[in-house]
């Protein structure tokens, strides 16, 4: 049985976007460690990662340590609901 959806805007709100635009250090952070993985990936092919390919890596994930812990403070503790 299908529920009711509700509906879909053609297009973000500006609440959506400011949310967007607060979260895109984030954002963009994670999307240099998929691509860091993406990168590792591809080196098993040409007989495994380098050292450089393990610390743009290990980089990648400090970013998203540091984005988080910083969005975080912005946005100060969230209430359980």
């Amino acid at each position: 049985m299908r529920k009711h959806l509700a509906p879909v805007a053609a297009e973000p709100t500006a609440a959506d976007l400011a949310a967007i635009e607060s979260e895109w250090p984030l954002i963009a952070a994670e999307l240099d460690v998929l691509d860091a993985e993406i990168t590792m990936l591809y080196a098993e092919d040409h007989g495994g990662p380098t050292a450089l390919d393990w610390r743009r890596l290990r980089r990648a994930e400090a970013r998203v340590t540091r984005a988080a812990a910083d969005l975080a403070a912005r946005t100060g503790p969230h209430r359980a609901a």
